[in-house]
């Protein structure tokens, strides 16, 4: 993760429909690591013939009125876009009104592969909303201007690397197979499975249980409520993975108690391996 390019992108729109509203509103932030490579942010006129659809973001014609039309800023985007992996809250909207824009211009620019940030809160996290603003402010994220591009995306990055600590990925292929509702286990996960399983060696996995839970006890230590409702810290020798069935599931037992378990592989977050046990 720490060597792949990655662009925050947050829009704001005239409405909801990307066959007739507008993009008037763009940010994009290129990370590479910790380190901001690029970044790009501006109003953007939609013409005389937009129709505004919502006001959430509080922006009209008024305030539009001396901003460039999409065509000045569009060689802008795609350069601070250009070979990295696209991330948004509610990425589908952002690609497709993106897409969208180009195709007015005659262009036919396509992001076939991004990260959802709605998508890896879900699968990381038990809440009520997955919003943006109901993360930040689980976070304890300042939000800014809340539906202005250029805060989303400061809040956007803020929300991603909570939940990278969430899902401790490998890299954003791991992160493209999280895929919420579809019983789909990474398999990158799956693979250490059946490392731990070959060898023995105890390791601690972060599972996502059904129900809200609290973190089993490490060996030698004291029980304490999970990071997060729901997550679950296991110490487990894997005996066996199931690969046949879908999704794969992980058969061992805990440490200290020998407990047996049998977790589903779609709901392991991470792996590692158990300290002092190498």
């Amino acid at each position: 993760m720490a060597d792949a390019p990655l662009a925050f992108v947050d829009l704001e729109m005239t409405g909801l429909d990307p066959k007739v509203d507008r993009v008037i509103e763009v940010a994009v932030s290129r990370r590479r690591g910790a380190i901001v490579q690029d970044a790009f942010a501006s109003l953007v006129n939609p013409g005389p013939d937009a129709s505004f659809n919502t006001d959430v973001h509080g922006l009209g014609p008024a305030q539009l009125a001396d901003a460039p039309p999409f065509g000045d800023v569009a060689a802008r985007i795609l350069e601070t876009c250009s070979g990295a992996v696209l991330v948004a809250h509610g990425a589908w909207w952002d690609v497709t009104f993106l897409e969208a824009e180009f195709a007015r211009l005659g262009r036919d620019v396509r992001f076939p592969f991004y990260l959802d940030t709605v998508t890896l809160s879900r699968r990381a996290l038990k809440a009520d909303s997955h919003s943006l603003e109901s993360l930040a402010r689980r976070f304890g994220i300042d939000r800014g201007l809340a539906h202005r591009a250029k805060d989303d995306v400061r809040s956007l990055v803020a929300v991603f690397d909570r939940l990278l600590g969430e899902l401790r990925p490998a890299s954003p292929r791991d992160l493209w197979h999280v895929r919420v509702g579809r019983r789909h286990a990474r398999p990158d996960i799956v693979a250490e499975a059946v490392v731990a399983a070959e060898t023995r060696q105890p390791i601690v996995v972060r599972y996502r249980a059904a129900r809200r839970g609290r973190s089993k006890t490490p060996a030698g230590g004291a029980g304490e409520a999970t990071p997060e409702p729901g997550i679950q810290e296991l110490d487990l020798v894997v005996t066996e993975v199931r690969t046949d069935l879908d999704p794969p599931r992980v058969l061992g037992y805990l440490l200290p108690s020998r407990g047996r378990r049998e977790l589903r592989a779609d709901r392991i977050l991470a792996i590692r391996t158990l300290p002092g046990s190498a």
